[in-house]
């Protein structure tokens, strides 16, 4: 079997705790790369730290910019340059909008925009000194189509999509390819906690769509497994992506008819 391109390189990931980010970690490690898992849960990424020697955990709230810049330098110390930042943490907090208080707006963004700019902040003017690297956000399918009670999720996962492109832009010429995964319905535990005491009923309706709610269902007519969301995001930090920077890839299912 041919190596693997990310064998022994060093891939930081955020949210690694759980979801899509523990899932990323695994599909990198699985690939032979060394990963630094960040995530505000010690004991999440203990227990994942404890699956694979190649699992490095920190534990780092993302808002905190000192903190994150702290952090980037231990790994490269520790590890050696970072190769591929994957930006996966995130928090929900619903409502309409009119009703949400200045705290959820405000801790929304702290984690799910501010955050995605400490790390690739970070991370990215490093892999500019050297000349290649990837960065990849994991956004959502909100941020493309308006979802009633998700107005600071929605308006925090476009703010973080755009900044990763206009990123991509600013270090092109410096070799870093930076692109989104704007994954829909995935059954993760954020998703979970949407679904009520009649969690297949509440999936039914996620996959058929609501019309009360204004929501398309999924055509393909699955809910995604946080698996498929990581095979996304290793195929734009490989070199098989290696002439896609600035994209924004839907991994929904179809949900959004790509509006």
């Amino acid at each position: 079997m041919p190596q693997s391109e990310f064998a022994g390189v060093v891939a930081m990931v955020t949210g690694a705790g759980q979801g899509i980010g523990a899932a990323v970690v695994r599909a990198l490690v699985a690939e032979g790369a060394v990963v630094a898992a960040v995530d505000r849960n010690a004991g999440s990424l203990a227990g994942l730290a404890e699956e694979s020697t190649a699992v490095h955990p920190y534990v780092l709230d993302v808002a905190d910019s000192q903190a994150v810049d702290t952090a980037v330098e231990l790994m490269e110390d520790q590890l050696g340059p970072i190769g591929v930042l994957v930006n996966v943490a995130g928090i929900l907090r619903t409502g309409l909008a009119v009703e949400l208080s200045d705290e959820d707006w405000s801790e929304t963004f702290a984690v799910n925009t501010s955050g995605v700019f400490h790390a690739s902040r970070a991370a990215g003017r490093r892999m500019a000194a050297r000349g290649r690297g990837a960065v990849v956000t994991v956004g959502s399918n909100a941020a493309g189509v308006p979802r009633a009670g998700m107005a600071a999720y929605a308006a925090s996962k476009a703010a973080a999509a755009m900044f990763t492109r206009c990123l991509g832009l600013e270090l092109a010429r410096s070799g870093v390819r930076c692109n989104v995964v704007s994954p829909g319905s995935t059954d993760t535990e954020m998703q979970r906690a949407l679904w009520g005491e009649d969690p297949e009923a509440a999936e039914r309706r996620v996959i058929d769509g609501d019309l009360e709610a204004w929501r398309v269902g999924i055509p393909i007519g699955r809910i995604a497994a946080p698996a498929d969301i990581a095979e996304a995001v290793l195929f734009l930090a490989s070199d098989r992506a290696r002439h896609i920077t600035m994209h924004d890839l839907y991994v929904d299912g179809g949900a959004t008819l790509r509006a």
